[in-house]
This record gives structure tokens, sequence and C-alpha cells, in this order.
């Protein structure tokens, strides 16, 4: 144990998952460093703030008075004994895997890369990745040969941003590497910061496969479940209740209806089904599942119009308030947010909307979707109200909610309020 503790751990990429990592790492070892091509973030970092959320202020004044070191200087990785690779894997406008990051991240480490190196990748990729895309990338760089001069690994992340029970340290972690003795050092490197336990997969490949699915199989369950809304809101019945009703039975899996958008569930799948087409099988079911998710917004922006019709309401030139426009509750992250989606629908209704929300960055928000966002509002104010996130701080509001009842067109798209209290929720 001692021997590992004296490696010096780089982790690139510091994002949600990066910041955990490189957190707890340095926890334990003596030589952490933390590299992140945004200058801004690592100012940020320097001074103490993680502006994920996913650190506590407390936690990360610990690590820096420890010496971790966060940097935005490349030079700062050239004494790097394992590489941990945490970069963003999106997708193109076209729905394909973008390894822009994966690609820069390897090519930046083959440039520092030395015999004896572990180079391990945690972002979400397709099964394969590593060895067909990251490995190629090392050794033309480095002029080094895997598993000769270096060795490579892959263990995937599991952060859920914004939850503050399940942390890094209390998931279990996926391991894998290149040969079984890398993959045994690769395990017993995350056995000192995961205190649940780790689980060596039997090659790279199972590892990779084994995180695409996950989100993917929750991709598909939401999938249902807002098939299921569609269908009672035809049929007249509330999906919550039917919901309730069926997790009375102990095998029933309770999944609920909602905006599948974010940097995992809503674009992972597609990794698997990249992988899928080019081996010459279509997934019908998995994009079957992925194109209802994505439709769900307009649902409900179209839903919205026609609550305000039947009020009476003249819907062009209308004010309705949105509430929340980050990917999922408690947390400020923004990116391919589907509550985009409901405003959109509802402009093109030529309603005049405002967004609130007390936990995304309003700079983050102008320059991904030029939306300003306001102030505190007085929910009187409008015509109507779309709840499009449930936020904590959004459950102080429902003595104004309930003030309005009648009066407004209140949507709950996550049943944050009483049914009693709304016109409709999903």
């Amino acid at each position: 144990m001692e021997k590992i503790l004296e490696k010096k751990i780089g982790v690139i990429g510091l994002g949600y998952t990066g910041i955990s990592v490189v957190v707890e790492f340095a926890k334990k070892f003596p030589k952490v460093v933390g590299f992140d091509i945004n200058e801004e973030r690592i100012t940020q970092l320097q001074q103490g703030i993680d502006k994920t959320g996913e650190v506590e202020p407390e936690e990360l004044k610990e690590v820096l008075d420890k010496g971790l070191e966060f940097t935005s200087d490349p030079h700062k990785l050239e004494d790097v004994d394992v590489y941990i690779l945490t970069v963003p894997t999106p997708v193109d406008k076209y729905k394909n895997p973008d390894l822009t990051f994966v690609r820069g991240a390897s090519l930046l480490v083959s440039k520092y890369l030395q015999p004896g190196n572990i180079v391990i990748l945690e972002s979400t990729v397709f099964p394969g990745c590593t060895e067909e895309v990251c490995v190629p990338i090392l050794e033309e760089g480095s002029g080094l040969k895997v598993n000769k001069d270096f060795f490579v690994g892959y263990s995937p992340e599991r952060i859920n941003p914004g939850d503050k029970k399940h942390r890094l340290p209390t998931i279990m972690k996926i391991t894998s590497g290149s040969t079984p003795e890398a993959a045994e050092e690769i395990d017993k490197l995350y056995r000192t910061i995961i205190t649940a336990g780790t689980y060596k997969a039997s090659s790279i490949k199972v590892a990779e496969a084994a995180k695409v699915i996950e989100n993917a199989q929750r991709d598909l369950n939401i999938a249902f479940v807002n098939e299921l809304a569609l269908i009672f809101d035809r049929l007249g019945i509330d999906t919550l209740e039917v919901l309730d009703a069926a997790a009375t039975k102990w095998n029933f899996m309770k999944f609920t209806p909602g905006l599948v958008g974010g940097h995992c569930i809503g674009v992972d799948p597609y990794y698997l089904t990249y992988k899928a087409r080019e081996v010459n099988y279509h997934p019908d079911i998995i994009l079957g599942g992925r194109r209802l998710n994505d439709n769900m917004g307009i649902f409900v922006g179209n839903k919205v119009v026609k609550l305000m019709i039947k009020k009476g309401y003249t819907v062009k030139d209308s004010r309705v308030l949105v509430l929340g426009i980050t990917f999922k509750e408690n947390c400020p992250d923004t990116r391919n947010t589907k509550v985009i989606d409901i405003i959109n629908e509802l402009k093109e209704f030529g309603v005049n909307v405002d967004v609130y929300d007390p936990y995304a960055d309003p700079k983050d928000v102008k320059r991904h979707y030029n939306i300003d966002l306001i102030d505190k509002p007085n929910l009187n104010d409008y015509d109507g109200i779309v709840v499009a996130v449930a936020h904590d701080k959004f459950k102080a509001l429902q003595p104004e909610i309930e003030a309005l009842k009648g009066k407004k067109v209140i949507y709950d798209v996550k049943g944050l309020f009483p049914k009693e209290l709304v016109d409709g929720r999903l």
C-alpha cells in the first residue's frame, strides 16, 4: 500500500467527475495535480471555490492545505505516474460520439508519458474506445508501446451531480486494465479511496460496456413512463397516482416521467448505438426511447398552451414563467437541458417567457441559450407558470402557488407540488 501511495496522480479534466476524483486522491496521496484547460476554473479552484458544488469549501481547503495543485500548465504533468482522464464525451449535431476531448487529453498525456506509467480513462465511451482510440494516440505521441512500456485502464465514473448522499467513495467502482497485472494495480489504486469497494471487470471492453448500459437502461425506463404519461394524459388519468399504486407490488421499479437532459442519460446511449451500427445492428428500442424522451419538452409546451386556451387566455403575447433551467434538481449544470425545448415551444406560440433559476449561473445561461435569467419573480405577474425543475428552493413557493390556484395556469413537470394545486403535471 505504501508503494502505491508514493505514486503521483494527475487528473485531466476538472468537471463534476474530475474534481471529485482529484480531491479524494489528494486526501490520501501526497503528490496530486489537477489539470484543466479552463483557466477561470483553475483560478476558482485555487481560491477554494468549486462552481459545480460537488466539493464543499472546507473539503477543498483541506486538500489545498495538503498540497493539491490545480493548474492549466501542461508541464506540471511531466512527472506524473498515473494519469486519469475525466473529460467530457458529448455527441455532435448528428448524435454521433464527439471524442474531441478524449483525443486531446490522450495527445496531451502522450507528450509526458514515461515507461511504467498508467493511463486510466473514466469518461463514458463506447466499448473499445480506450484501446482503439486512446492507445494509438498515446503510442504515437510517446514512442512507447502499450503493455510493454506503459499500461492503460478504464474505470467508469458514476458521479451523480447534486447528490450529497451518493459520493465517489460510497459508490462501488468498476476497474479494469490492459493486462492482469495492470488491472490489479489499478484496482488497488482505487481501493485506497473507495470505501464501498471495487469490482474488477474481466476486460476494458466489459468495463466500458457496463458503464454505457447503466445510463441506457435508465433512459429506457424513463422513456417507458414518459410514454405512459402521454397515454394517461389522453385518458384523463394522473400518471403519478398510477405509479404510486403500481409501486405497491414488491418487484415494480418506480421510475417517474420527466425531461431527460444533461450530459449522461441524454447522451450516453448514443455511444452504444454508434458502436451497434458499426457492427451492422440497428438498435430500435434504444433509439426509440431516445426519440421519445427528446420530445417531452415539446409535449409540455403544447400542453401548457392548451391549458391556457381552455382557461380563456389569449396565448399570443401572454406571459409565462418557467421555474428552473438546469438539467436536474439542485444542480447548477445547464448542459443539454431539455427545459429549453419547453421555452422554445412556448415562444413558437408567441408567448413571452421569463426564466428563474437560483441554481444556474446567469452567464452560462446567457452564453449557451441567449436567455437572461430574472431575479426572484412575482408569480402573480404571469398568466402561466411552468415548474420545470424540482429544486428544493422552489418548495418554499408552495404558499404562492396555492394562492394562485384557479387564477393562473400552473403546470408541474416533476410533481413538486400537491396535485390539487396545479392544472397539470406529467
